[in-house]
């Protein structure tokens, strides 16, 4: 008799955003600012930049990997722009971070291998076409360049909170197919992280993961087996915005 697999649970408002407001517009108003200037919304609706992002998560399901789609790439925007926003970044760097996070997975429709270089140079004629200057086009793709783990630094504000969202975006509803779950060790983990919420303290200079993982898919040490690297990444990164990064997983502090 195969065995029972778990079944996938509905979104709550806080897996579906950075601390439980939906995912919607980002990156509001400013006065003062050029009302032309490219943002998050500007790129959520141009249809070339929406292909390429689906076309990018197609290839990645033909080879089995989570979902790495325009769910993702709102959830990693959302969470990059915020947490500038809650440090007291400037606005415009808040922006820049979320269109960081809306394109930095295009590469994949090249390759999943070297996706970060992909995405960043595929960034540069789209952002270029639609008339970002060049230095703002700058720290995108610098940004870009450097979210993977692999080879990356944090080297702005921009590229440091890309990072932290990327890598905070484990979830049970990035699994595609929950009955693979037994036999690939990132499917398993995933599906098991039922909540993951990023906190920012600018007050306190402190950023923090706090994850809900159901111990009977996936034991917490499987998490870090798969993930310890990219939880030091979130540290470098967190240290490059002055601030302290802690992970809490079932309410008990591991980092």
């Amino acid at each position: 008799m195969a065995e029972a697999q778990p079944q996938r649970q509905p979104l709550t408002p806080d897996e579906e955003s950075f601390t439980g407001e939906p995912i919607g517009p980002l990156c509001e108003a400013a006065e003062g600012l050029d009302p032309d200037r490219i943002t998050y919304q500007t790129l959520r609706g141009d249809a070339e930049i929406v292909t390429l992002i689906e076309a990018a998560d197609a290839y990645l399901d033909t080879i089995g990997y989570t979902d790495h789609g325009l769910r993702h790439v709102a959830r990693v925007s959302n969470r990059a722009y915020q947490t500038l926003k809650k440090l007291g970044m400037d606005q415009r760097e808040c922006e820049l971070a979320a269109v960081a996070g809306f394109l930095h997975d295009i590469g994949n429709v090249v390759h999943r291998e070297g996706h970060a270089n992909h995405s960043a140079l595929m960034a540069f004629p789209l952002l270029r076409d639609r008339g970002m200057p060049t230095l703002e086009i700058a720290t995108v793709i610098g940004a870009i360049a450097n979210h993977d783990e692999k080879a990356g630094e944090p080297i702005s504000n921009p590229s440091a909170a890309l990072i932290i969202a990327d890598k905070s975006d484990v979830l049970r509803t990035r699994v595609r197919n929950p009955r693979l779950i037994n036999f690939d060790i990132h499917d398993r983990v995933n599906f098991a992280a039922e909540r993951s919420i990023l906190h920012v303290d600018g007050g306190n200079h402190l950023i923090r993961l706090d994850l809900e993982i159901d111990t009977e898919i996936s034991k917490v040490m499987e998490y870090f087996e798969i993930f310890m690297s990219r939880m030091r990444f979130c540290r470098k990164s967190a240290t490059f915005l002055n601030c302290d990064f802690e992970l809490v997983i079932n309410k008990n502090q591991l980092l």
